[in-house]
């Protein structure tokens, strides 16, 4: 091999390795939503309404502060008779997301 040529491949190497490294961060920052894109309503409809009904007038305990109810939404809870809270925070919703799902039923009861 000349000169030129392992100065070639080297840098064809070191471009390589930096698209690669750059591609496998880009899905994983893009992996959990932002709060801009998620919708509360849409989730509740699909994940929540079955247990917590259209008014979230089921399971809900409005003497808790919005802090517990948080950690109930990501952490998830047992309950005496099943079905029980399933923990939302290993399904990628953050914490931001899960006061935006509270904030949507408090909105429904209202």
């Amino acid at each position: 091999m000349t000169r030129k040529t392992i100065a070639l491949s080297v840098v064809t190497a070191m471009t390589l390795t930096t698209i690669c490294t750059t591609n496998l961060f880009i899905p994983a920052a893009g992996a959990r939503s932002s709060s801009a894109e998620f919708d509360a309503a849409k989730t509740y409809k699909s994940k929540c309404v079955a247990c917590h009904g259209a008014k979230a007038e089921k399971k809900f305990d409005a003497a808790k502060s919005d802090d517990e109810h948080v950690q109930v939404i990501l952490k998830g809870k047992k309950i005496e008779k099943p079905p029980n809270m399933p923990a939302y925070e290993t399904k990628g919703i953050t914490a931001e997301q899960a006061k935006s799902l509270l904030d949507y039923m408090k909105s429904l009861r209202q």
